[in-house]
This record gives C-alpha cells, structure tokens and sequence, in this order.
C-alpha cells in the first residue's frame, strides 16, 4: 500500500471513530438527562443545562475529528 492509501485509510478511520462514539455517548446521555427529569421534574432547567454543556463538548470532538480528517486528506497528492 502506498502513502496515499495509507493516509486515506487514516482520515476514513479518524472520521468512522469520531463519528460513532460521540454519536453513542450523545445517545446515552440524553438517555440518562431524560431519566433524571423524569426522577426529579423541579431539577430540569439545571440538568437541561448540564446536558446541552456536555452534548456541545462532545459534538466538538466530532469536529476536531472532522478536521484532523481534512489535514489528513491533505497531505494526499
């Protein structure tokens, strides 16, 4: 394999990884935001909160993957 395949691989797994585990982690904590709501309806607005703070952190891995997957593509050529 060349170079360039090799940096493509790269940049297909850099985006594949960064994509689904932001996605499953999104996933499980807006599952757990609505269990605790449900738990303690008078705590929403501070766990509304909480949770668009940690669903914005974890979105921005996804694109810092998203560039490390465009520096990547090039450097092909």
């Amino acid at each position: 394999m060349t170079d360039n395949g090799i940096i493509a691989l790269a940049a297909g797994l850099v985006m594949a990884l960064s994509t689904i585990f932001p996605a499953l982690a999104q996933g499980k904590t807006a599952t757990a935001a609505m269990e605790a709501i449900a738990r303690q309806p008078e705590a929403s607005g501070d766990i509304r909160t909480s949770l668009i703070l940690a669903l914005a952190f974890m979105e921005a891995l996804t694109i810092y993957g998203l560039l490390v997957a465009f520096l990547l593509l090039g450097n092909i050529g």
